[in-house]
């Protein structure tokens, strides 16, 4: 019988991520951007402990289309520390590394222009036959994210709503993969290996740095026996959709954490051992940034300071991002001072917020103003502000929230 191939499947990188970040001294970039390339290295690292034979990018190398020429160096020789070994690496194109403009390079393209040996970069639907570390042929199908004005180009769907466009992209993604699944060579294992939303998929916090309009698979598209797995990105949510099935569909999930949103999700990559007909996968956690959530109601105290430090101290807050919520009377809040909560905090890597939900009457937290003269925008932001929420988050929601306000309007 041949050898499983072991294939490494990770996805969402997402590098110049700066959320609750400082400048790192010892390398001039930002310290949340070091730990996604940290968590980059931890994957290489891996890779070469354990001899992995093909690695599988699911798209999403950075935050922005465009990077700066730090991080893309800092991506570059990670991926080389790959390709050097003589480990083949697929880099999918995400929505994410897209240009803004069609005919511009993608963010990734430098691989393919400079030949790198041994990195497939892919723009297109493709069946692409690959030998990997050692010798053994396999069949990687990549479905990069669907670009909709390639897939819209037509005439005839010049004059439709959003929805039947969106119902349209949805039959031609399902139609070129059920295409590529009929190319397969049934004596080779396949791999099918894609960037989008799938029907059934639980989200995460990529909703909140979403670039262009989504596009959803059918998962009944992806489940078909000529793939011996599935291996997905897109969604920072780790999850496998095929209730134990062959082949499995599996997103692995983001590397790094984004925001508190992901506070309880462990991030990783998959490790899957391959043959034909069969796959056995496993979830491989990283050394994510820890997001923590204190939680403190001192309405009842006699010492509202006291009994919210002792709050705090029964969380571990070293190196974690943190964020504080205390629930107080109006007689309390002046005994709650910021700097004495910092100051417990001050073994933690960033303090995103301190926010006290103190029981007075709407209007006070207004500010004197009256809500009957604000917007409902205006109303959302003030909420979120007293229960403390991160302006950053604020500026993601309202963004969200107009978009139903004008909807409603």
């Amino acid at each position: 019988m041949a050898q499983s191939i072991r294939i490494l499947h990770f996805a969402d990188l997402h590098i110049g991520m700066e959320n609750y970040g400082r400048i790192d001294p010892a390398t001039g970039v930002n310290g949340r951007v070091m730990d996604f390339l940290r968590r980059l290295t931890e994957v290489v690292d891996y890779a070469l402990s354990n001899e992995v034979d093909l690695v599988l990018f699911a798209g999403d190398a950075y935050k922005s289309r465009e990077p700066n020429s730090t991080y893309r160096r800092e991506f570059a020789r990670r991926i080389k520390r790959l390709a050097d070994a003589g480990i083949p690496v697929v880099l999918l194109v995400g929505n994410h590394d897209l240009p803004s403009q069609e005919k511009r390079a993608s963010s990734i393209e430098i691989f393919r222009t400079l030949d790198v040996p041994n990195v497939l970069v892919t723009s297109r639907d493709q069946l692409h036959r690959l030998t990997t570390r050692r010798g053994e042929p396999i069949q990687v199908a990549t479905v990069p994210y669907p670009m909709r004005q390639r897939l819209l180009e037509r005439e005839e769907y010049r004059d439709k709503t959003i929805a039947e466009l969106d119902a349209i992209v949805q039959q031609i993604v399902t139609e070129n993969i059920q295409a590529l699944a009929a190319q397969v060579d049934p004596t080779v294992p396949a791999v099918l290996t894609g960037h989008f939303s799938v029907s059934e998929a639980r989200l995460g916090s990529e909703r909140s740095v979403m670039l262009g309009r989504d596009v959803v698979v059918q998962k009944s598209a992806l489940a078909d026996p000529a793939w011996d797995y599935v291996a997905l990105g897109h969604i920072h949510r780790h999850q496998e959709l095929n209730d134990g099935q062959h082949p499995p569909i599996v997103y692995c999930g983001s590397l790094e954490r984004i925001d508190f949103g992901e506070e309880a999700e462990p991030k990783g990559f998959v490790m899957a051992d391959v043959r034909r007909g069969e796959c056995v996968w496993k979830f491989h956690p990283v050394s994510a940034r820890r997001f923590v959530t204190i939680r403190a109601d001192v309405r009842t105290e006699a010492d509202p300071l006291a009994a919210m430090l002792a709050a705090i101290a029964r969380h571990s807050t070293d190196d974690a991002v943190v964020r504080v919520t205390v629930q107080a009377q109006p007689e309390q809040e002046g005994l709650l001072r910021d700097a004495d909560i910092r100051s417990a905090l001050r073994n933690a890597y960033a303090v995103a917020g301190i926010g006290k939900e103190i029981e007075r009457a709407y209007r006070q937290r207004l500010g004197g103003e009256s809500p009957e003269g604000l917007t409902p925008a205006e109303l959302l932001a003030r909420y979120l502000e007293s229960k403390g929420t991160s302006p950053e988050r604020i500026a993601v929601l309202l963004r969200h929230a107009e978009e139903i306000f004008q909807a409603e309007g």
